[in-house]
C-alpha cells in the first residue's frame, strides 16, 4: 500500500482518538462546574430576585425553585442541562437577561477576530525577531531582542493594556481607549479597525516573547546540525542557509508550541477584552463570574475547553503532516 495512504489513515485515526478523548473531558468539565455551582453559597434564586426577595412570598420563591430545578440533586440537574445542551439550548443568562446561545452568538465573532489577528501578529513577530536574534547571535541586536522578550514574558497582560491605554489613548490621544466604535459613530470597518489596534497589539506583544525565544533557541541548535554545516561548507549564502535549511527544521517543534500557548492566549484575551471593553466572549466570562451567572459561565468554560482541545489536536496534526518521521501513536 502507498506510504502516503497509510500516513493519511494514521492521521485520521489520530483525529478520531483525540475526538473520542475530548468527549469525556468536556463531560467531566461541565459536570465539575455543576458540582461547584451546587456547592457554592450563592443562591441563583436570590440573585434573580435581588432585594425584591424580601417582599416575595415563600410560595412564589418555591415555585421558581421548582421551575428552575435548583432544588433537585446535582446529577439530575446536570442530566437535564445536558439534554438541552446537546440541542444548543444552554439556558438563560441571568446577568444579561438573554439566552446563553444568543450571548455566545453575538460575541463569538468579535473574540475570534481579536484572537486570530493577535495570534497571527504574535507568530509573525516571533518568527522575524527570533530569526534576527539567532542570525546576529551575541550582537547588540540579539541582546536587545532577548532582554525585551524576557521582560515582556514576565509582564502581566493587564499591565501592558493599562500602559498602552495611558500612553496612546490618554497622553498621545492617537487611538481610542476602548469599545467597538466611538460613542456617536455607527458600526463600520474603519471604526472597528481603529478600535482594534490597541487590543490586538497588546495581545500580540504579550504572546510574542515565547515565540521569539523559542525560535531563537531552536535556530541556534539547528546551526550546529550536520545539514546546516554542510550547506555552509558548500558556499551557500547565510540567508539561504537560514531560510532554506535551519529555519525549516527548527520550525517543526514550533508547531507544538502553538497548541500549548492556546490556554495562555485565551487568558490573555480575557484580560485584554476587559481592559479595552471589547464586546467579546472573554469579557462576557468576566461578567458571568462577577454576577455569579453559572449558566453563562458554564457554557463559556466548556467552549474554552473545546477550543484548547481542538487547538492541541490541530498542532499535532500539523506536526505529523510536516514531519513524516513522527510516529502516530495518538
Amino acid at each position: 500500500m502507498d506510504t502516503q495512504v497509510v500516513r493519511n489513515r494514521g492521521i485520521g485515526k489520530l483525529v478520531l482518538r483525540r475526538l473520542g478523548f475530548a468527549a469525556p473531558v468536556l463531560l467531566l468539565v461541565s459536570f465539575a462546574l455543576f458540582a461547584l455551582a451546587k456547592a457554592s453559597p450563592f443562591d441563583p434564586i436570590e440573585r434573580y430576585f435581588g432585594v425584591r426577595i424580601v417582599g416575595a412570598s415563600p410560595e412564589r420563591v418555591a415555585q421558581i425553585r421548582e421551575n428552575w430545578g435548583v432544588d433537585q440533586p446535582v446529577v439530575q440537574q446536570y442530566c437535564a442541562w445536558l439534554r438541552h445542551a446537546v440541542t444548543g439550548d444552554f439556558g438563560d443568562s441571568l446577568s444579561l437577561q438573554q439566552p446563553v446561545s444568543q450571548v455566545v452568538g453575538d460575541r463569538l465573532g468579535w473574540s475570534v477576530l481579536l484572537v486570530a489577528i493577535g495570534f497571527a501578529l504574535a507568530l509573525l513577530l516571533g518568527l522575524v525577531l527570533g530569526t534576527a536574534a539567532a542570525w546576529f547571535q551575541g550582537s547588540w541586536i540579539d541582546r536587545v531582542i532577548t532582554a525585551v522578550s524576557y521582560a515582556l514574558e514576565a509582564a502581566p497582560v493587564f499591565w501592558l493594556g493599562l500602559a498602552a491605554l495611558y500612553v496612546f489613548a490618554l497622553q498621545l490621544q492617537w487611538l481610542p481607549g476602548g469599545g467597538l466604535t466611538d460613542a456617536d459613530a455607527s458600526l463600520s470597518f474603519g471604526q472597528v479597525s481603529k478600535h482594534l489596534v490597541l487590543p490586538v497589539s497588546v495581545l500580540a506583544i504579550s504572546q510574542a516573547p515565547w515565540f521569539v525565544l523559542f525560535v531563537r533557541q531552536n535556530l541556534l541548535e539547528s546551526f550546529t546540525q550536520d545539514h546546516v554545516i554542510g550547506a555552509r561548507s558548500r558556499g551557500l549564502p547565510d540567508r539561504l542557509v537560514v531560510s532554506g535549511h535551519a529555519l525549516r527544521t527548527s520550525l517543526l517543534p514550533f508547531l507544538t508550541l502553538l497548541g500549548a500557548r492556546l490556554p495562555e492566549l485565551i487568558t490573555g484575551a480575557l484580560l485584554v477584552e476587559t481592559v479595552f471593553s471589547w464586546p467579546g466572549i472573554a469579557r462576557a466570562t468576566v461578567e458571568a463570574a462577577l454576577n455569579v451567572d453559572f449558566a453563562l459561565l458554564g457554557a463559556l468554560t466548556v467552549l474554552a475547553t473545546a477550543v484548547v482541545l481542538l487547538g492541541n489536536l490541530l498542532a499535532d496534526v500539523l506536526y505529523a503532516l510536516a514531519d513524516p518521521r513522527v510516529v502516530l501513536d495518538g
